[in-house]
């Protein structure tokens, strides 16, 4: 997803450290949050998303959030799959790929209204362009960025053997700043909190030879791509973000546990952006 060279998909495995990474990692948590796999087997973990041609009928949207949306109609199906289930609390997100037009739809907190979905908030990212939303937006994420392109797939972790791209994350709180990619801030003061869209990548010295399956995919791509922090959590865990899907085996994704957030390291920021 997006242009081969967009910041998603670079290799940051040669970048520099950024020299505040310390304090950073340790306002982060370092010294006692380890990886956690926010998705699994169970279909009421991680996000799903769907993908329709460009023939798929466009509904009507709402949004709480309508000056910082994207406005509709969306190509949502009524039978849309809902983060978490039909019924679900929390974030309720809701993702659409149209592949003809390579066009990404994204709602937070997403319900059917028999007709078309209210929604908190909604995002449309173009895939061929890799063009960022404004700056001070969020999407359906706190931070601006999209969902899809950050998750942990099984097609390409199981399947492929192989992410070429950079994954996301929740944990703890993010400064009141963001950097590029996101566009928008979290809600801590702290001089060492991580802006949104900071960039962890996993130390190059970390063993894998003890790590198997589709968590040694995922461990290769955080050393290569690294991970952007997409939004604040109260889990006292580092979650990376993951498609659903029934064909995850659990006991493979619980290796993740092993591996301590000290582990990692913050690629040099970008600019940073405030509120």
């Amino acid at each position: 997803m997006f242009p081969a060279d967009d910041v998603w998909n670079r290799d940051v495995s040669a970048a520099p450290v950024d020299p505040r990474s310390d304090a950073v990692l340790a306002f982060m948590g370092a010294s006692f949050r380890n990886l956690h796999a926010d998705f699994g087997a169970n279909p009421a973990y991680g996000i799903p998303y769907v993908v329709v041609p460009g023939s798929q009928p466009r509904v009507p949207m709402t949004f709480l959030y309508a000056g910082e949306s994207d406005p509709g109609p969306y190509p949502y199906p009524p039978d849309l799959p809902i983060q978490g289930g039909p019924g679900a609390a929390g974030d309720r997100h809701a993702i659409v790929l149209d592949r003809d037009a390579c066009v990404l739809y994204e709602t937070y907190d997403t319900h059917w209204t028999g007709s078309g979905y209210r929604t908190g908030s909604g995002a449309v990212f173009d895939l061929h362009s890799g063009a960022l939303r404004p700056d001070g937006w969020t999407s359906a994420t706190a931070s601006g960025l999209p969902i899809l392109p950050g998750l942990a797939r099984y097609d390409e972790a199981v399947e492929s053997g192989e992410i070429r791209h950079a994954l996301t994350f929740t944990s703890g709180l993010a400064a009141r700043a963001w950097v590029h990619p996101a566009t928008h801030y979290g809600n801590s003061s702290d001089a060492n909190a991580p802006p949104m869209g900071t960039r962890l990548r996993l130390k190059a010295g970390f063993d894998l030879s003890r790590f198997t399956g589709a968590s040694r995919v995922v461990l290769i791509a955080l050393q290569r791509y690294g991970m952007f922090l997409v939004d604040e959590a109260t889990e006292g865990f580092a979650a990376i973000s993951g498609a659903t899907d029934g064909r995850w085996d659990d006991r493979d994704l619980d290796q993740l546990k092993g591996v301590p957030l000290s582990a990692f390291e913050v690629v040099q920021l970008p600019a940073v952006h405030t509120r």
